[in-house]
């Protein structure tokens, strides 16, 4: 029973921190710094909050906390980059292809299968997803492209690495990623200009967007097999633009809005199912 609770808290912390995630689009079309420097901003609020929250630095190294921890700041910089060489919408799009390479690497690694519900759910996101889409992606910008499909992979990579970790503490690799891209990202703050917008913009972001929703992420991903955690965090390229309808007023278009509502119920479906379904059925011995 307690594992079942454990399960259903967890599912609720993904979306959650999906949800956090997706604010990320409208605040950082409103700072007016480059993406290394709000990385690494960003980076400095989100380690106090992990530092705070674990109380320690980590020192116990594994294999799979440094991979999730390169991982995790791979992730960041290809898809910042990948943005700046194609549209936005290929960059999410293509970063959302995660959950096939999550399958691979979960299967192999970790050696949890994928449910009949869980294949039914990543076509109907798929499907809702083209459709979300649709009319914005292009062959334009093949090499940022290229940084949007690397970008899921590393995704992919993160996602699995700290659910290896659910016998420990993934939290540390998130820390260690972030106190990583902070101090590299210093001599790019200094060049920017500060106004207390840009700060409380960055602090937001830090504490809430990015370090509240690794807390959640990490502390859940111990108990939902990585692909379905990938599959649920798809709520995230479908929330983004609508705090960017909400507070900068650009409106998406009808088959977007079909797009978002597939998406959802996908989603839904895999949440719903994941819910009932004890973890031990996912994982084969």
């Amino acid at each position: 029973m307690n594992s079942t609770l454990d399960r259903r808290k967890s599912i609720l912390f993904i979306a959650i921190a999906a949800t956090l995630w997706s604010t990320s689009g409208v605040m950082i079309k409103i700072i007016s710094w480059q993406p290394i420097a709000i990385l690494a901003g960003r980076s400095i609020f989100s380690s106090i909050v992990f530092l705070v929250y674990l109380r320690r630095i980590p020192t116990k190294w594994t294999c799979w906390k440094l991979l999730a921890s390169a991982a995790y700041i791979l992730t960041q910089f290809l898809f910042i980059w990948s943005t700046k060489l194609t549209t936005a919408a290929n960059a999410i799009f293509l970063q959302y292809t995660a959950p096939v390479y999550v399958i691979l690497l979960a299967l192999w690694f970790l050696h949890e299968r994928p449910t009949r519900v869980d294949w039914s759910s990543m076509l109907i996101i798929f499907i809702g997803m083209i459709l979300f889409f649709g009319d914005k992606l292009s062959a334009n910008g093949l090499y940022g492209n290229i940084l949007a499909v690397l970008s899921g992979v590393t995704s992919a990579f993160m996602t699995v690495s700290l659910r290896a970790q659910k016998d420990g503490v993934p939290a540390e690799s998130i820390l260690i990623g972030n106190l990583f891209t902070a101090i590299v990202g210093i001599p790019f703050i200094l060049k920017e200009t500060w106004t207390v917008t840009n700060w409380l913009i960055l602090l937001y972001l830090g504490t809430i967007q990015i370090g509240l929703s690794f807390v959640l992420f990490t502390n859940a991903i111990k108990h939902v097999p990585a692909l379905e955690a990938n599959l649920i965090s798809t709520l995230e390229p479908v929330l983004n633009p609508v705090w960017v309808f909400l507070f900068l007023g650009e409106e998406p278009g009808k088959f977007a809005l079909i797009g978002g509502l597939i998406v959802l119920a996908g989603v839904a479906l895999n949440a719903i199912s994941g819910a009932r379904t004890p973890e031990s059925a996912q994982t084969s011995p």
